[in-house]
């Protein structure tokens, strides 16, 4: 029983982790403006030479020029966060029953992983510099993590409920 409760709560808490990661990251969709000035303000991109200094700068550039242009774009952002709102809303089932919802463990790694391809192919033709690229593949790699011990102690947590039956 023990070991039950304890698997439980391993689970639950890197659910929570995950949901409240998949939250977050959705909030940061819809400021973009703001962000990056903050972002430029506090890494002195600001009149910076390198190349992330530059890439910062360009960013803020166009986002402005199309934020004063061009305001309606930004509506794909905000149906981003919201995908990503609902993606965490689903994990609650993995919360309420882990056992009867292993399924959503193997979605979000199966999610996880394409992160990468997705970045690469996508973050080449829309000309992305690797290393950003390589920051995006992150949020899946963070993410997988989770997941995967969440799968793993759910097929544990499963076998012990079913030698108890």
């Amino acid at each position: 029983m023990k070991r039950e409760q304890s698997l439980r709560h391993r689970i639950k808490l890197l659910t929570w982790l995950f949901i409240i990661g998949l939250f977050i990251s959705g909030v940061t969709a819809i400021p973009l403006q703001g962000e990056l000035n903050l972002l430029v303000k506090f890494s002195g991109s600001n009149g910076g030479s390198s190349e992330m200094a530059r890439w910062f700068l360009r960013i803020r550039d166009a986002l402005a020029q199309t934020q004063a242009e061009h305001s309606f774009l930004f509506y794909g952002t905000d149906w981003l966060a919201f995908g990503h709102f609902v993606i965490a809303i689903v994990f609650i089932g993995a919360l309420r029953d882990p056992v009867r919802n292993r399924w959503l463990f193997d979605f979000g790694l199966i999610a996880c992983v394409l992160v990468m391809p997705y970045a690469f192919v996508f973050g080449g033709l829309r000309g992305i510099p690797i290393w950003w690229r390589l920051i995006d593949c992150s949020f899946g790699i963070f993410g997988f993590i989770p997941l995967w011990f969440c799968r793993k102690w759910t097929t544990e947590l499963e076998k012990l409920c079913s030698r108890k039956s």
